[in-house]
């Protein structure tokens, strides 16, 4: 029998993009301590990865399952947001924020959840790349909750009015949902939570004191209207959620 660590390794290769294949050996950056520009080695497979990491645990390999049971199924009903990762034909990767009242991604069956997608600003970059490239990564997350649960599978854009109904906010039907097939489910250990003390009240950061998004698009954009970014961008935010 394979080692575990073998298993993650071939699971991993084969989701490999050529781009990805092709990267260099040796990148460079700038040190910060000399700000002199430097070489760094890279690994370049899981092979030697591997070496320095050892091999996983059984109990971490086995509880990847392939279907949606009643504890993955109870966090995503507790579950008011979720990052979906995907890819377009060329390896670029996208990770895109969803979030809504808990429970709004529907399980509808032991393999396949729906999630509704919401108004945005059109720019339909996951839609996009689901509909080249299906395969899909998602994370959800349940405030004050140290673990996160984990769902990787394939992706299908559906208007079906029968199922986008059933997501309907305020009487406004979402215009497509995300179908997802699971093909993997597994919850995450707390440790990044824990660290990063994610949910710790006293450790927000005031709105107030960041500056706001249509602002900083402005200026990055060097459109020369911050004051009329910021009051469409909070326009938004009040009339166009659903």
């Amino acid at each position: 029998m394979p080692a575990l660590g073998s298993l993650l390794a071939n699971r991993l290769n084969a989701h490999r993009t050529p781009s990805a294949l092709e990267l260099p050996r040796r990148l460079l950056h700038t040190r910060r301590d000399t700000g002199q520009e430097a070489r760094v080695d890279v690994i370049e497979n899981v092979a030697e990865i591997r070496e320095v990491y050892g091999e996983p645990n059984e109990r971490a390999v086995k509880k990847q399952l392939s279907r949606l049971e009643k504890h993955s199924r109870a966090f995503i009903a507790l579950s008011p947001f979720l990052v979906v990762a995907s890819t377009d034909p060329d390896g670029r990767c996208d990770a895109s924020p969803k979030g809504d009242a808990p429970g709004f991604v529907q399980v509808l069956d032991d393999r396949t959840l729906l999630i509704p997608d919401r108004l945005g600003n059109n720019r339909i970059d996951t839609i996009g790349n689901l509909l080249a490239c299906p395969g899909v990564g998602l994370i959800f997350f349940v405030p004050g909750l140290r673990e996160t649960l984990r769902v990787n599978g394939q992706a299908q854009i559906t208007r079906d009015l029968a199922l986008l109904e059933a997501c309907a906010v305020n009487g406004k039907v979402p215009r497509s949902g995300i179908l997802v097939t699971a093909d993997e489910v597994y919850f995450h250990c707390g440790k990044a939570l824990i660290r990063s003390d994610l949910w710790n009240p006293e450790k927000r950061v005031a709105q107030s004191d960041f500056p706001a998004l249509g602002r900083i698009i402005a200026e990055q954009i060097g459109d020369g209207k911050p004051e009329e970014a910021e009051r469409s961008v909070e326009e938004g935010y009040r009339t166009r959620l659903y």
